[in-house]
């Protein structure tokens, strides 16, 4: 298991970060009971079960001997998670890891409080973190703020955001608009759009590329040059005859809020409705480290935000060896999450799992690179930036390996 990352408190930031040894202390100890909510009936099953698989990586590999990861199945369902949460509250568990969805989540937070039990979810939906509930998801605020921060060192400065009309799409756009204000640049323009199908979205796009008055622009310039005599307006009219539009768009980049089949539906309207993707760089998301997305020749040149790959390959590698098929994205959450409460699990005090243990200002180290949990309830990511290209992708912007100038 050597190729994983173990999950670990950083040490406390200075200029030469020096190893913190984590020995349990002598003696034996009560066993430390840790709920796990997943989703093992119903049509989220093949998640859950692959969330599990995760966890039980992380106990083999990391947790301590006195510690005992108690999984229980919610059905997908609030009911279920219900039900599952007192199962585990009456097993002895001191926190609880999962559920999966938010609505889950929301049903048992209030039973978790009563109980004095922190909830490490699964979910991404920040309107659930809080009060004992952090969640460990991919926030799309985080996301945006790191691509957007990069594009900024690379000299783009104008700005535009294709988004779903959707609660998500709003969220990407308040994050969008912050990190874009913040960064001293300016947006151009966003569109937003319904049913991501071809009918839906062409009028969409056919407006972020202001393609109509181009068009007409392209037409009127090839009259004028038609009425023409001589060579120069003759090979200025061929000229013309290989462009669908005149003049380019008003932005530099493009953030597009979607991944998977989505972003395939999405991509090849934008050079069909002549935005050149070549000139202008598609920003993207963590959904897009994935074979549909990298088969997309309009992608070819995006920039994405991403945990640093290396260490994803190698839990892939070893969930695939262990459990005969590569795992679901989502996975690495759960291995993570374990893994920290084994860690944490490994401290001498009588309570392991506190907020303020749970909130360690150096974060963790796990297979998706650093994080920590803030008092609010979500997850702070230390991402890198990615780059599509005709072979596959490169890192060009390293995800940090501390919170060092984060937290000075």
């Amino acid at each position: 298991m050597s190729a994983i990352v173990e999950a670990r408190p950083l040490p406390p930031v200075t200029t030469s970060p020096a190893p913190v040894e984590l020995i349990p202390p002598p003696g034996v100890r009560d066993i430390i009971h840790v709920g796990l909510l997943v989703p093992l009936t119903g049509p989220s099953a093949p998640l859950g079960k692959a969330l599990l698989n995760a966890a039980q990586m992380a106990l083999f590999d990391i947790a301590p001997d006195d510690f005992a990861l108690v999984p229980r199945d919610t059905g997908g369902t609030p009911e279920g998670a219900v039900r599952a949460f007192h199962a585990v509250a009456n097993a002895g568990a001191t926190v609880v890891l999962g559920p999966l969805f938010a609505s889950s989540v929301e049903a048992i937070a209030p039973l978790a409080r009563e109980r004095n039990i922190n909830i490490v979810a699964f979910s991404n939906d920040r309107s659930v973190a809080g009060g004992g509930v952090f969640i460990l998801g991919f926030l799309p605020e985080v996301q945006v703020a790191r691509v957007v921060a990069y594009a900024r060192t690379r000299g783009i400065y104008r700005f535009a955001a294709l988004l779903p009309d959707t609660e998500y799409g709003t969220r990407v756009g308040e994050a969008f608009a912050r990190a874009v204000q913040a960064s001293g640049a300016v947006i151009s323009q966003v569109e937003r759009y319904g049913a991501v199908d071809a009918k839906s979205l062409s009028p969409v796009i056919r407006r972020l590329a202001n393609y109509d008055s181009r068009r007409a622009a392209l037409m009127a310039q090839r009259r004028v040059l038609e009425g023409k005599e001589g060579e120069t307006a003759k090979r200025a009219l061929k000229r013309l005859e290989k462009l669908d539009a005149l003049g380019g768009v008003d932005f530099d980049a493009v953030l597009v809020a979607e991944s998977g089949a989505r972003i395939r539906a999405i991509a090849p309207l934008l050079p069909y409705y002549d935005i050149d993707t070549r000139r202008v760089r598609v920003l993207g998301a963590v959904g897009w480290d994935s074979p549909a997305a990298r088969a997309e020749p309009a992608l070819i040149g995006a920039w994405y935000p991403s945990p640093s790959p290396e260490e994803r390959e190698g839990f892939d590698k070893i969930y695939a060896e262990t459990y005969g098929r590569k795992p679901p994205r989502l996975a690495s959450l759960a291995y993570d999450a374990t893994a920290m409460a084994a860690v944490l699990a490994r401290s001498e005090t009588a309570d392991h799992f506190t907020t303020e243990a749970l909130t360690a200002a150096n974060g963790f180290t796990g297979i998706d690179g650093i994080f920590r949990l803030l008092p609010g309830g979500v997850a702070e990511r230390g991402l890198a930036v990615i780059e599509m290209n005709a072979r596959g992708t490169r890192i060009v912007s390293p995800a940090p390996r501390t919170f060092e100038r984060l937290t000075n």
